[in-house]
């Protein structure tokens, strides 16, 4: 059965936040709800959760993981940023935006998208996701929680509890409305910005 663990959505209480800090370093999948709607959140190194996480939303080596960071510092050692985009990025961060960049020796290579090598990053500004990446002390290896055959992520605790009960370990319960309003998505990858989707954050800093 999945274990609900209820985080208040402003001022995080610890003892909840080292409740599903501890899902996570047991080698747990948890639900948690992020800017953008809900995730599937595990530590970086859980090759078991990766293939729970692939299995629930039949994912293929073409998609691209995120990597959910506290700070740009955190960002740095786990992506390449080279000058010609350090600004750009350090400007729209915390923020909805996710950022596909190389990834570094530190990413196990199972995370890095097959043929480009590369991951994606993002740092929410979200009161729960930052208690949690502050206690966790690294990143959290995420996904959209879109289930297959659906267009947004998932919004409510108790369906995701329904809906995947067996699959994952944990879902954070916020309190509060929680809104499926997609990242806006840049890659970075090749030097330059390429816009691949629209969503939350503005694209024009990010367009040529």
């Amino acid at each position: 059965m999945v274990r609900y663990i209820d985080i208040h959505p402003e001022n995080p209480q610890q003892r909840a936040v080292d409740q599903a800090v501890g899902v996570l370093t047991d080698g747990g999948l948890i639900a948690y709800p992020t800017d953008s709607g809900y995730a599937l959140g595990a530590q970086i190194g859980n090759a078991d959760a990766l293939d729970r996480i692939r299995a629930i939303r039949r994912l293929d080596d073409k998609h691209h993981f995120t990597l959910v960071c506290k700070d740009f510092a955190q960002l740095g050692h786990f992506v390449h940023v080279d000058n010609a985009v350090f600004r750009a990025v350090k400007a729209a961060t915390p923020g909805p935006y996710t950022f596909i960049l190389p990834g570094t020796r530190e990413v196990p290579r199972r995370l890095l998208q097959a043929k480009k090598k590369t991951v994606g990053v993002r740092i929410p500004d979200h009161a729960i996701v930052q208690a949690l990446l502050a206690t966790l002390g690294e990143p959290i290896l995420t996904t959209s929680l879109i289930l297959p055959g659906e267009t947004e992520a998932m919004t409510e605790a108790w369906r995701i509890a329904d809906e995947l009960d067996g699959r994952i370990d944990a879902v954070v319960e916020a309190g509060v409305e929680v809104v499926a309003e997609p990242t806006t998505v840049v890659d970075l990858s090749e030097g330059y910005a390429e816009v691949v989707r629209v969503g939350a954050g503005d694209p024009a800093p990010f367009e040529a």
